[in-house]
């Protein structure tokens, strides 16, 4: 039987080179298995107060298992970017789909040491461009009530913040996904 070489392959037209609000370049690319240190090393320039943030738990880095399992990305479903100065991972956005693509659940990570440069936000506009060409009608997330920065994001991206039921301390935050409409041009 023929293999489908569409299925899974490498998004390599997504990579791009972009500026920061202070003008410093970054590589932004689809993650790819082999990154799994770049993860590693990304989790080790978080303090624990932003991994907690990220994972709702206190963490000490990302163990090997955790790490494999997020830069192994299954390209039909799931998209993760990452952003490389120097040969290191400066931050990831990532998304999960549905299988029918209706929705998809959203995070992202930036090192401690970039946050207040628009790394977020870069990764977060880039993410929803992605999405957004993909047919997902809606990209969600999770964020902890504490976490103002990426509220504060979230709201400017146009994101709608509502308390999670079940936790108070849990705001839930989505974005309805409507396709982007080409230039319209004067005649």
């Amino acid at each position: 039987m023929p293999v489908d070489e569409s299925q899974n392959t490498y998004p390599a037209w997504l990579e791009t080179n972009e500026r920061l609000r202070d003008g410093i370049e970054v590589h932004l690319r689809p993650l790819r298995a082999e990154d799994e240190p770049l993860l590693e090393d990304l989790a080790a320039h978080m303090t624990p107060a932003d991994l907690r943030l990220r994972f709702f738990a206190a963490v000490r880095g990302l163990s090997h298992a955790l790490a494999w399992k997020l830069s192994h990305i299954d390209y039909d479903r799931a998209m993760a970017l990452v952003a490389l100065k120097d040969g290191a991972a400066l931050g990831v956005a990532r998304f999960h789909a549905e299988p029918d693509r209706s929705r998809a659940e959203y995070a992202i990570a930036v090192r401690s040491d970039w946050k207040g440069r628009g790394l977020g936000y870069l990764l977060m506009t880039r993410l929803i461009a992605v999405a957004r060409e993909w047919g997902i009608g809606e990209l969600a997330g999770q964020v902890l009530r504490e976490n103002q920065r990426m509220l504060a994001m979230c709201r400017e991206l146009g994101f709608s913040i509502v308390t999670e039921r079940a936790d108070p301390n849990v705001m839930r935050v989505h974005k309805t996904l409507a396709p982007e409409l080409p230039p319209s041009s004067s005649a």
